[in-house]
């Protein structure tokens, strides 16, 4: 794809966003499977759903610019996926298992956190504002899903992984 206009780096972000989303997708089963803490578990399940409908508006996106829907190869997941694959073979004290997962998740929320900021200031210089819009709700559910895990693991999470690995 040629970068010749904002309207093409806006087309880009969002096909790297989608491609992130369904890449996760498939990752996050398996990384349940690992959780111990019930609270991680609930959080990691409920911004599962979440990332089904970012999906499904990320989808809208494009049918809105009228432009195909295709999704990248985000390789800044794919990166941190083949990382998270070094832990997920590791023996671990489940504990600081569940530390290692909030770190790897965060790593994930904030490069979608970045990239879901620059596709809406994108689209709000390019008048599209139903894409900036939704581009916006998606992005509050990525930071609100980032302050849950941080609270998590400094009030539960990081304390029970250092009691335990005493």
């Amino acid at each position: 794809m040629k970068l010749n206009s904002l309207q093409d780096l806006l087309v880009s972000e969002l096909q790297d966003l989608l491609g992130a989303e369904r890449q996760l997708l498939q990752a996050v089963p398996k990384l349940l499977k690992r959780i111990t803490h019930p609270e991680l578990r609930k959080c990691v399940e409920q911004h599962f759903q979440d990332s089904k409908k970012q999906e499904t508006r990320l989808e809208k996106c494009f049918q809105k610019l009228g432009v195909p829907v295709v999704a990248g190869r985000s390789h800044g997941i794919i990166g941190m996926i083949s990382a998270w694959s070094e832990f997920e073979s590791t023996e671990a004290q489940p504990d600081v298992l569940d530390a290692a997962i909030i770190s790897m998740i965060q790593h994930m929320e904030h490069y979608e956190i970045a990239g879901y900021g620059c596709a809406r200031a994108f689209a709000e210089v390019l008048d599209e504002a139903g894409v900036a819009e939704l581009l916006q709700e998606t992005l509050e559910e990525e930071e609100e899903c980032d302050r849950r895990l941080t609270r998590l693991a400094e009030t539960v999470v990081n304390v029970d992984a250092e009691a335990h690995s005493r």
